[in-house]
């Protein structure tokens, strides 16, 4: 049994890539000239192309989405929305799963990958971690995008999670961001994103149902960036675990 799912897992990781590259293939051309719109009409746009195409590919790929906690998205706010951070699959999950128009960080490394470079420079503020003048210039662009009225997703863990814990301590960015710019944190946490793609597999693809949780905002009023980062980690954290998301994780 074991065998024929590892069989399976492959022909899926194939039948995905397929549909993945063949849609991303349909939105290049006009996501390549709303890529050079200024915002945020650029983001707007985007999000309106990213929507359809990620539903689709979820739709085809045979994973069902499940989003919990919608209502608390009100009209006329922008949030700093950070997600727990376990797989690839979590940014096509959480960029679109988040119902208004939203940008998200990225290794910069990204937009060095033929006809992707179009897909992150659309949709994302792309980031070189190891270069304080690039930290900078991200930092500077994520404020810009709050202050359109725009959202931010953002994964505080920093890279996958790939230990034995249920969640990675944070970085300060989305919280000095929410404390600075005087914005809500809405912390959101991703299921099963890692039964869909296994953190032991390579190439390796099983559909299965994921879902994606949005808490309660936490206000950035009156709070330090440590003591926001503290408070938003235990609740997201206690959530995680408490809804199993640990154990499927490991």
């Amino acid at each position: 049994m074991k065998l024929v799912k590892n069989v399976l897992g492959r022909v899926f990781a194939v039948w995905a890539a397929i549909v993945f590259i063949g849609s991303m293939l349909v939105i290049i051309i006009p996501l390549w000239f709303i890529a050079r719109q200024e915002e945020p009409r650029r983001t707007i746009n985007a999000f309106k192309l990213f929507h359809p195409w990620i539903a689709f590919f979820f739709i085809f790929s045979g994973v069902r989405r499940r989003f919990v906690g919608l209502h608390h998205f009100e009209k006329e706010k922008s949030y700093v929305v950070v997600c727990n951070h376990n797989c690839f699959m979590d940014v096509p999950l959480s960029s679109c799963g988040i119902p208004v128009p939203n940008r998200t960080i990225a290794k910069a490394e990204m937009a060095k990958i033929p006809l992707f470079n179009v897909i992150y420079r659309g949709g994302s503020i792309l980031v070189d971690r190891k270069s304080e003048s690039s930290r900078k210039r991200s930092y500077i662009a994520m404020r810009k995008v709050l202050n359109y009225g725009l959202t931010m997703c953002i994964y505080p863990e920093g890279t996958r999670n790939k230990g034995k814990v249920p969640m990675q301590q944070f970085h300060d960015g989305a919280f000095r961001l929410a404390v600075d710019s005087k914005k809500a944190i809405l912390p959101t946490v991703l299921f099963n994103t890692t039964k869909v793609m296994p953190r032991d597999k390579s190439f390796y693809f099983w559909p299965t149902p994921v879902e994606m949780h949005f808490l309660d905002p936490i206000s950035s009023a009156g709070k330090t960036v440590d003591e926001l980062k503290e408070e938003t980690w235990q609740v997201m954290r206690d959530y995680y675990v408490a809804k199993g998301g640990f154990q499927e994780a490991v």
